[in-house]
């Protein structure tokens, strides 16, 4: 069931290359690979709009046409979908930055990687969110074959892939789900190529505390970043029963 919070857009960056899925992504976006019959970015959506989400906004660049191709009426499931287009690659913290207009103000924003399959609990994720406002919360998991967050005794981040030299206590895996305030927006140039991975851990050089995680291990999480996950998991989708 939906609750009342304040996250009532997502964003899905989906102007990625796909340089690993090749040639599956030649002509196509990573998130619009198929699975089940049909585009494995659906199945964000899907989880997004479980959670309360009323639109969402998905940016472009490698073969843009193929998402209006598959949402010629822009929208899924009677939400508006909103495709913003990037002629040149941002990553992850320049598309956001790109999007800002089309956000309101003290709206939280709900982040969710094109190529992720997942159905842990979202509402407790953002419920957690809300209750402490930090300028971001990370979805963790706590395995997984890159436990590369260190989080601090207080359950804070402290590290991001050993930039910072930090252990913390204990280790996670970042599954490229991520709640922000737009009051975060601030600290990206506009039209700057960058990973929003380095915003983060600029503000945590900045204003230890401010980004937050959370572990959410309920439920499932795949990553489809590549072939062999791909293989995998699209196997398990396509099979009858699902």
């Amino acid at each position: 069931m939906a609750t009342g919070h304040r996250f009532k857009t997502a964003f899905i960056p989906g102007a990625g290359l796909g340089i690993r899925l090749r040639p599956l992504t030649e002509s196509r976006p990573k998130p619009l690979l198929n699975l089940g019959g049909r585009p494995a970015i659906t199945y964000a959506m899907d989880h997004l709009i479980s959670a309360g989400v009323d639109r969402i906004i998905v940016n472009t660049h490698h073969c843009p046409e193929a998402y209006l191709e598959e949402f010629p009426n822009r929208q899924w499931r009677g939400r508006p979908v909103l495709f913003r287009h990037e002629p040149v690659l941002l990553d992850t913290a320049g598309g956001l930055k790109n999007i800002e207009d089309l956000l309101v103000e003290d709206e939280a924003i709900l982040c969710y990687n094109g190529d992720i399959v997942a159905d842990f609990p979202l509402e407790a994720f953002l419920r957690f969110h809300d209750r402490i406002r930090p300028e971001a919360t990370l979805a963790l998991r706590s395995s997984g074959p890159q436990l590369n967050v260190a989080v601090d005794d207080h359950g804070t981040i402290c590290d991001i892939r050993n930039s910072l030299g930090n252990p913390g206590v204990r280790r996670c895996l970042f599954t490229g789900i991520y709640a922000l305030e737009t009051s975060l927006l601030q600290y990206i140039e506009s039209g700057k190529i960058e990973s929003i991975v380095t915003v983060f851990l600029d503000r945590i050089r900045s204003k230890p505390g401010s980004i937050a995680g959370i572990a959410m291990d309920d439920g499932n999480w795949h990553d489809i970043g590549s072939p062999e996950a791909y293989k995998i998991l699209k196997k398990q989708f396509d099979t009858p029963e699902n």
